[in-house]
């Protein structure tokens, strides 16, 4: 598989119930062709913002289709949090050069 990229995806299904949504987490964390890094989510409203790394698009629009979830929206994304624009930056640099998590 290719250089993996980070994705954002967006699931909008109000009328899901929440017990499939724990079941389609649970077999997502089991996918080998694709890594599924975090979900934000807002029940009330049935939306999920979910983030990815993957090689490309196609290979995880795959990965959906053969578990039969919906997904509204699918982008490449970069991620950057505040402390990286803060007094923190240097410290932040330093950690990330030990970290066992780098690059995520």
């Amino acid at each position: 598989m290719g250089k993996m990229k980070k994705f954002m995806v967006v699931h909008r299904n109000p009328d899901i119930s929440w017990n499939k949504v724990e079941e389609n987490w649970a077999k997502l964390a089991n996918v080998e062709t694709a890594t599924w890094i975090r979900s934000c989510f807002n029940k009330k409203e049935g939306v999920r913002y979910c983030i990815w790394l993957c090689s490309d698009t196609e290979h995880l629009k795959a990965v959906f289709a053969g578990l039969e979830v919906d997904w509204e929206s699918m982008m490449e994304v970069e991620e950057t949090v505040p402390d990286l624009w803060g007094a923190k930056w240097e410290e932040h640099l330093k950690a990330e050069e030990v970290a066992d998590t780098r690059g995520f």
